[in-house]
């Protein structure tokens, strides 16, 4: 049985999931066994009510079964709207009869409870969970991690080398592993961090060797230099001028050809000529985890800085 507490969508295309809605007595079932189920939205009507597609049955899910809110906070429209298109996590809580049609009632405020309860409030800060990507803001990334429930990703924590925006790094319904930063439990507000699971200096900086010339990606351009990415906890520094003398012609965001003049771990330091550069349209490149989620579930300490470093850059979880 896969566990009961994850981010929407994944539950959808499970045996168990499909089963239980393969038919009435299936559904039925799952109602008496209060089992999470997953189904995508087809409509929010004039009432604000959800209609899902359960396959042998319509769900119905009214406005205040759609979104469990942290306390004080009022349920918006628009939080119920936008569920349509999407998969939803929900609780068969009866069955009643509309039109002549017999339909399942639905809660996913209800699962989302439970989520928090069960799961979230159980956690500490350096657990490692699974999140999946719900949107995007200048200021950092909105995750679900389980049934819907949120955290945000702020954009200082996605990644060591500085980005302008989340999407320089992240898409919307990309699953990411990431690191509890820190709860507040009398807001029932949790923030996350990337960052710790993407390498240290040295492990991102063993990918490269000077005298080699590799593709970055140019992140902001200084008074004093040009910051090119070579890997997403790893940036090196360009002058502003090429080998001709000439003010380097180039963008936040374009792809470079950079040689590696130098690396030098006691002062975490890349130094780099821009060979070439150009604007480009590519995603973002897979993340690569530096620690194995499946095997860490917590961490209480990470430390970025090489041992020969003058300065230390560390994260504590507590």
């Amino acid at each position: 049985m896969a566990p009961k507490f994850l981010p929407e969508g994944i539950l959808e295309k499970t045996h168990e999931n499909r089963e239980a809605l393969a038919s009435v007595a299936a559904l039925e079932r799952a109602a008496r066994e209060g089992f999470t189920l997953e189904a995508p939205v087809l409509l929010c009507d004039s009432k604000l009510r959800l209609h899902l597609d359960l396959g042998c049955m319509r769900g119905i899910m009214a406005r205040e079964e759609a979104v469990w809110c942290r306390p004080g906070e009022p349920l918006k429209d628009i939080a119920v709207i936008t569920r349509v298109g999407k998969t939803v996590a929900f609780r068969i809580t009866g069955f009643a009869y509309e039109e002549g049609e017999r339909v399942a009632i639905l809660s996913r405020r209800a699962v989302q409870e439970d989520c928090v309860a069960e799961f979230l409030s159980n956690l500490t800060p350096g657990d490692l969970i699974p999140a999946r990507v719900t949107h995007l803001e200048n200021y950092g990334a909105f995750l679900d991690i389980g049934c819907g429930v949120s955290a945000l990703l702020s954009i200082d924590c996605i990644s060591v080398s500085r980005i302008t925006h989340p999407r320089d790094r992240l898409r919307v319904g990309q699953m990411l592993s990431v690191v509890i930063k820190s709860i507040d439990r009398t807001l029932s507000r949790i923030f996350v961090t990337l960052k710790e699971l993407l390498g240290t200096w040295e492990e991102n900086a063993a990918l490269f060797q000077a005298g080699e010339t590799v593709v970055g990606r140019v992140r902001s351009i200084e008074s004093y230099g040009i910051f090119v990415e070579l890997s997403p906890n790893l940036a090196g520094l360009a002058e502003l001028r090429g080998n001709t003398g000439q003010p380097l012609r180039c963008a936040v965001g374009d792809a470079a050809a950079v040689f590696i003049k130098s690396i030098l771990p006691e002062r975490m330091k890349v130094k780099l000529i821009i060979i070439d550069s150009a604007p480009t349209d590519e995603p973002p490149a897979p993340l690569k985890y530096y620690i194995d989620p499946k095997a860490t579930k917590h961490i209480d300490y990470w430390e970025y800085s090489p041992k020969c470093a003058s300065r230390l850059i560390e994260t504590v979880f507590d």
